[in-house]
């Protein structure tokens, strides 16, 4: 009963072997962030790579909950009512993650924590609340409930207990912002990844279409589900360990029709709002909602078999034919 946690949702191919590739990698925000740059000088790849480093590092301390000064614990320590000055990049996040909760219909939802804490015990067992712990939990969820003031740069609480996590679009976010940094320092191509689950491509190596990647199922790693070529773009992964549950912050009620969910879209922040988004809106809203935006392409993991394969079924929405090799 959590929220969507990336399970090896995609896997490199073999990029080593692309000439002039260097890669490094650095722990931040609970997984390893990869930066993986093609350029003739091997030093001045280092050095842009250690800066794109410090600036998730910067981004980690603002954004993360578990951080007891960051603008994000200063927000979930906040009462009714207090405006409170906080960061750009907090900022951002906040009108981003409004955004999407607007555009899916309140499926992605940075305050669902206490409906999550609601199907949980103290000891992080699972256990089945009743509809009076469902109800108070609904009260203290929904960004409805966060007032952002662009011009003072405040977020304001409409009531108590409010709480946010930004796990479902702050690697999204991150990766982001070390992509505009390597522009910064002009690589062209290169690719940065946050755990394997949110990925952005710049450019592509010389003669291919793009960077291959390589979707894998979230319980097994070695099974491949489709392969493509990311170029200019974002995609991102959500998946669920056998056995657990999420939650439909709709709803209040858990979902488990699905196994994975993957979104390739512009910017790795929406794409990463949108995989998660993806895990607990069904097949018929996914599909709308690639329709509205077309530049947004979604491939679903679905738990029950397909009739013909006997594997778990795959759909797909958007123009996958393109992108896929």
């Amino acid at each position: 009963m959590t929220q969507p946690q990336p399970n090896v949702c995609f896997i490199k191919n073999n990029w080593d072997s692309i000439p002039g590739i260097h890669r490094f990698s650095h722990e931040a925000m609970a997984t390893t962030f990869e930066v993986i740059i093609l350029h003739e000088d091997a030093r001045y790849a280092q050095q842009a790579a250690g800066a794109a480093f410090n600036e998730l590092d910067r981004l980690d301390t603002e954004l993360s909950r578990f951080i007891e000064n960051s603008d994000i614990s200063r927000i979930n320590n906040l009462g009714a009512n207090q405006p409170l000055i906080i960061g750009l990049d907090a900022f951002e996040c906040l009108q981003l993650s409004a955004n999407m909760y607007e555009e899916t219909k309140r499926a992605f939802d940075i305050t669902i924590g206490p409906l999550l804490g609601c199907w949980l015990s103290k000891d992080k067992t699972e256990h089945i609340p009743s509809e009076e712990q469902l109800n108070l939990a609904r009260q203290h969820t929904g960004m409805h409930l966060l007032e952002l003031d662009e011009a003072e740069h405040t977020v304001r609480l409409l009531t108590d207990g409010v709480k946010i996590d930004l796990g479902g679009i702050g690697k999204g976010y991150a990766v982001d912002r070390m992509v505009e940094l390597l522009r910064d320092w002009s690589i062209n191509t290169a690719l940065v990844h946050g755990g394997y689950s949110s990925a952005l491509a710049l450019g592509a190596p010389p003669g291919m279409k793009g960077w291959p990647l390589t979707l894998s199922s979230p319980g097994n790693s070695k099974q491949t589900l489709a392969s493509l070529y990311l170029r200019d773009r974002a995609l991102s992964g959500s998946g669920l360990q056998k056995g657990r549950h999420i939650i439909d912050p709709r709803t209040a009620q858990p979902v488990e029709d699905k196994l994975a969910a993957w979104a390739c879209a512009p910017d790795a922040a929406t794409a990463d709002a949108l995989s998660t988004a993806f895990m607990v809106m069904n097949p018929d809203e996914v599909n709308h909602y690639c329709q509205r935006n077309s530049d947004t392409l979604a491939m679903l993991l679905m738990e029950q078999q397909d009739a013909k394969t006997r594997k778990n079924k795959i759909l797909r929405y958007g123009p996958w034919g393109e992108n896929l090799f």
